[in-house]
């Protein structure tokens, strides 16, 4: 694994422990700069990174906290406080 990709997981665990901390604007400060390491160093994110964080205000989201999730029609759909939506395909009984 490169070094690069190893900061953008160390960032992830960084942004979720600041986060259940309460401590928002510091995990959106690691959400950010793991966007950016990522594409300085043009490697894509991991897709739990992905599904975690919000792509319009970079939060990391809580289900219940500052993220709704509701599945609708065969899709996950994750709805962060600012708005933005984010549709994840499921199967069922997979």
């Amino acid at each position: 694994m490169s070094i690069a990709a190893e900061r953008i997981e160390m960032l992830h665990e960084l942004a979720r422990e600041a986060a259940s901390e309460g401590h928002d604007e510091r995990a959106r400060r690691y959400v950010r700069r793991a966007r950016r390491v990522a594409e300085r160093n043009r490697l894509s994110l991991p897709r739990q990174f992905l599904r975690f964080t919000c792509d319009r205000c970079d939060a990391y989201l809580r289900p219940g906290h500052n993220a709704r999730v509701r599945l609708q029609d065969g899709h996950v759909v994750v709805t962060c406080d600012c708005g933005e939506h984010a549709r994840y395909p499921y199967r069922e009984g997979g």
